[in-house]
């Protein structure tokens, strides 16, 4: 089975839960040339900052004196989701914008599910391929390297 290329004008996203790259292939399919198009960088303060109470504390029903700890909310686990939902959204209006054929979906494990679900169907229909890596703290040369080594 022949392995896919990048085509031309493709939309490469590349993201994690707090960095997302939005990249077009300006080459063609035998030389990929990525160029950036948007950047979203989530700028969430420190754990100290988002949830400064202790966990909560709950007592038992009625007749006993028994207590027990609830845990405390993962401050980052959720704004990364806040995140992941807001890249979806422009992720839907640039397919749309651009009328995007074809969409390549880098992201690492969880991040990639959270976007299966927050995907528009629009932008479900795009995608020509998925892969499960973060290569978000890379450089785009070294992105579009890996993309060709992966994909071709």
């Amino acid at each position: 089975m022949p392995k896919k290329k990048i085509p031309h004008g493709a939309l490469v996203f590349v993201g994690d839960g707090r960095k997302a790259l939005f990249l077009r292939n300006e080459g063609d399919e035998k030389f990929a040339n990525l160029q950036v198009e948007r950047v979203f960088q989530d700028d969430a303060p420190p754990t100290r900052e988002l949830g400064t109470d202790r966990a909560g504390r709950v007592f038992a029903s009625a007749g006993s004196d028994r207590r027990g700890a609830v845990e405390a909310p993962d401050w980052h686990d959720l704004e990364e989701r806040v995140f992941v939902r807001k890249v979806a959204e422009a992720m839907e209006k640039l397919v749309r914008e651009r009328r995007v054929k074809e969409l390549i979906v880098v992201a690492p494990p969880r991040t990639l599910a959270e976007l299966r679900h927050a995907f528009h169907d629009d932008v479900k229909a795009c995608i020509h391929t998925e892969i499960n890596k973060d290569l978000t703290k890379h450089p785009i040369n070294e992105i579009e390297n890996y993309l060709v080594g992966e994909i071709q």
